[in-house]
């Protein structure tokens, strides 16, 4: 086993873990319930990290990882005028979907 990243928090560990794992990776989400005990351990030994099961496959795993990390935000300009940045589908001001 090798442990792949470290997330900041229960619910992006276990975001990264179910891509891997729809990926075709065997990963799994440690250190579940490690974040009641910050404060008692130090508070980086206590977040919750994402593990691979298969070394061999980590560099493909990193790049997935990566990707899902670093994804483009989007921004487009709405036909009322509006400025609308991230990935949202819809304007939030008018109500109109985002032109194809």
């Amino acid at each position: 086993m090798l442990r792949l990243a470290r997330a900041p928090n229960i619910a992006i560990a276990a975001l990264w873990a179910d891509v891997l794992q729809q990926a075709g990776f065997e990963a799994s989400v440690q250190r579940y319930f490690l974040g009641s005990v910050a404060g008692e351990l130090p508070p980086d030994q206590c977040l919750p990290e994402v593990w691979l099961m298969h070394d061999e496959q980590a560099p493909r795993a990193r790049e997935l990882l990566h990707s899902l990390q670093h994804m483009p935000q989007r921004r487009w300009l709405c036909a009322c005028g509006e400025l609308v940045e991230g990935g949202f589908e819809q304007c939030w001001h008018c109500g109109a979907d985002r032109p194809a």
